[in-house]
């Protein structure tokens, strides 16, 4: 178990910069549905080689769960994209990363992974952490940063990619290996990228800002699901997924620093609480 956490707070620094990753191209303008096509375009050739120079592809029917999670990965990334235009990172982020209470709860439902005493304490910090930081107000400028339009693509976001981290234990589970997986999860969420781009544009040509941030932020994923998929091979996806989503911690601290975001008592208070419930997850 040891390894498996080893990989999963490898996988969670991983995300929390891809996130800061979003949140720049946001802030530059870029428009979702380019960044998670030029992310897309690098994410695909970089899963294929490495899971060709791992020689770890065998493609069957449990690679079809790699394939729906890809669907679902589409959704969640070009959501949680969209919601970060004209939302604060350090309150969308981590509700965004918050999606474990979904994997878990699904897990221990649906897997028979045992819930303990622990995972409890955990999942119900989880939920009053995600109540604080929803209402979290920015006492600067006397209103709340949480607005209805962003705050339902990244809830969204969260519900899919809560599904997809359970979708890829499913698969492991069934055989398949995390190359095989995450080569499917490629070949669905690049085509549903580009066909995205060529819908709402009538071309594929995503402008030259999207190439600042998206390439980096398509090779941290693919790390960052690299190191989660063999965490959730060598063990529990209520315990594992959860500590992938701490990094949500670092980015909402980023935000307060780096992008000038209030750092209220509220969304303080929410964060302390949604990190007691990863280590109560994690220890469960």
């Amino acid at each position: 178990m040891r390894e498996a956490l080893a990989y999963a707070l490898g996988s969670m620094l991983c995300y929390s910069l891809a996130d800061l990753l979003y949140k720049r191209a946001a802030g530059s303008g870029v428009r979702a549905h380019h960044f998670i096509a030029v992310q897309a375009w690098v994410f695909a050739p970089s899963v294929l080689i490495y899971g060709v120079a791992a020689r770890a592809l065998a493609f069957g029917w449990t690679s079809l769960w790699g394939a729906a999670a890809g669907a679902l990965i589409f959704t969640g990334f070009y959501n949680f994209a969209a919601a970060l235009k004209c939302g604060a990172v350090s309150v969308y982020a981590p509700i965004f990363r918050l999606n474990f209470i979904v994997t878990a709860a699904c897990a221990i439902a649906l897997l028979d992974e045992p819930l303990t005493p622990y995972k409890n304490a955990g999942l119900a910090l989880a939920v009053l952490a995600v109540w604080l930081l929803l209402g979290a107000r920015d006492t600067a400028a006397g209103a709340s940063p949480v607005r209805r339009v962003p705050l339902v693509q990244v809830l969204i976001a969260t519900l899919a990619v809560g599904a997809a981290n359970l979708f890829y234990k499913i698969g492991l589970n069934g055989g398949a290996t995390p190359e095989t997986l995450l080569v499917a999860q490629a070949a669905v969420f690049i085509t549903l990228a580009t066909a995205t781009v060529w819908k709402r544009e009538g071309r594929v040509g995503p402008p030259r800002a999207a190439w600042r941030y998206a390439p980096a932020a398509a090779l941290l994923l693919v790390l960052a699901f690299v190191l989660l998929l063999h965490a959730l091979a060598r063990g529990e996806a209520s315990v594992l997924v959860p500590v992938a989503q701490m990094g949500f911690i670092v980015t909402a601290v980023a935000g307060f620093v780096f992008f000038n975001e209030a750092c209220t008592v509220r969304k303080l208070a929410g964060l302390a609480a949604a990190l007691s419930a990863l280590v109560f997850l994690a220890s469960g």
